[in-house]
């Protein structure tokens, strides 16, 4: 009897130091260098905040974010990815701007079984045909924003729209949810290289063609770029420009003057109401001194949906189906409030109109003005057979 007394003990001296070192370790793939890099500054600065709001512990277990910088070039997040899967163990995978680069990680990951969450890039693959029960989405799916703008310029009866969209992944599902919406004649349906600077031969195209507006989505860089040459051009008085993911608080303080008065759509704003959102804003502008975007709410929420996920399961990492199933019902504070998943695991949410004003502090920003869609679902989730 005493020697098992004395095994027992000296068993649960090697079990308690392991149990004690088990910790969570989270991939965070993004674009940290070139013109781009300022959004995913944003997305860092929001995930390692977040960590740090949870005390550097995701579901009660010590926790590290291990990043990458995909250069916005899809074979390096690819790289970087299998990097973080086979030489760091990550627990967990999220990030991923740009809908190219997330599809060409996207494989390596599932078939991995690590849990992907999506913080920015939604392609209509990945909520279709190629669903999949570890992969979730923070954000949304491509289509649901630009669908927003359309049904807004189609109820005010709008023809004639010049649409401008970079040629990969995103460009497409994004004018292609636009025109969901939108029945009025479509003027022009151009793509531009992504990662374009210089516009002058789209404006001159737009010029000649004459359209009653023109409805663009060029993210970071391309559209400070456009926009400032847009109203450098004249062309901004005679033909008034609407955008998805393009005039927001990551090219802002670039664009300033040129982007007044402009409408945006999106699912979050730093004005949305609710106690979350608020919380998130304030903690952000504290430590960073600048307004959040929505890359930094969504990479915030990804952050907490693991949070929520493992703490679900006490810890217990290895219970995949526990932490999928507590993923899928989005019970946890939102900066966004309350929301739902579909059966593709990508978001039903409210979208919201937008409109580019000068704050209390003369600085612009966006503000809400009305919910254009209430708990949208996108176009794709019926043809999502998960198993």
């Amino acid at each position: 009897m005493k020697g098992i007394i004395v095994a027992a003990a000296a068993l649960s001296l090697l079990v308690a130091p392991a149990f004690a070192e088990q910790s969570v370790k989270i991939g965070f793939v993004t674009t940290l260098s070139g013109p781009a890099g300022v959004i995913g500054k944003h997305m860092k600065d929001a995930s390692t905040l977040a960590l740090e709001m949870l005390g550097g512990k995701i579901g009660g277990l010590p926790a590290t974010i291990v990043y990458g910088d995909d250069q916005f070039k899809p074979d390096v997040g690819r790289q970087i990815s299998e990097e973080m899967l086979q030489r760091d163990k990550v627990d967990f995978m999220t990030g991923f701007i740009w809908s190219n680069v997330l599809l060409a990680s996207y494989q390596p990951i599932i078939r991995s079984g690590v849990i992907l969450i999506g913080a920015n890039a939604g392609p209509h693959e990945l909520a279709g045909a190629m669903c999949a029960p570890n992969y979730f989405s923070a954000s949304w799916q491509n289509d649901q924003t630009p669908e927003a703008m359309g049904k807004f310029m189609n109820d005010r009866k709008m023809n004639d729209v010049y649409l401008i969209a970079p040629d990969y992944a995103a460009g497409r599902d994004m004018v292609n949810g636009f025109k969901r919406y939108f029945k009025g004649k479509v003027a022009a349906e151009v793509y531009t290289k992504p990662g374009q600077s210089d516009y002058q031969v789209e404006i001159s195209q737009i010029r000649q063609a004459a359209p009653k507006a023109l409805f663009i989505f060029l993210p970071g860089g391309m559209g400070i770029q456009f926009v400032k040459q847009y109203a450098q051009s004249g062309l901004r008085d005679q033909i008034p420009l609407y955008s998805a993911f393009t005039v927001d608080e990551t090219t802002l303080p670039a664009i300033g003057d040129a982007a007044a008065g402009n409408y945006e759509v999106s699912f979050w704003s730093p004005d949305l109401d609710n106690p979350r959102n608020q919380q998130f804003v304030a903690a952000f502008r504290a430590k960073y001194h600048y307004m959040p975007s929505y890359y930094a709410a969504q990479s915030f929420d990804a952050i907490n949906m693991i949070d929520a996920a493992v703490k679900a399961v006490k810890g217990n990492l290895a219970d995949k189906q526990g932490m999928i199933a507590a993923i899928d019902k989005a019970d946890f504070p939102s900066v966004r409030g309350a929301f739902k998943y579909g059966p593709n695991h990508f978001p039903i949410e409210n979208f919201y109109l937008l409109k580019i004003v000068k704050d209390a502090d003369g600085e612009y920003v966006r503000k809400i003005q009305s919910t254009i869609f209430a708990d949208h679902a996108d176009a794709y989730a019926s043809e999502c057979k998960m198993k």
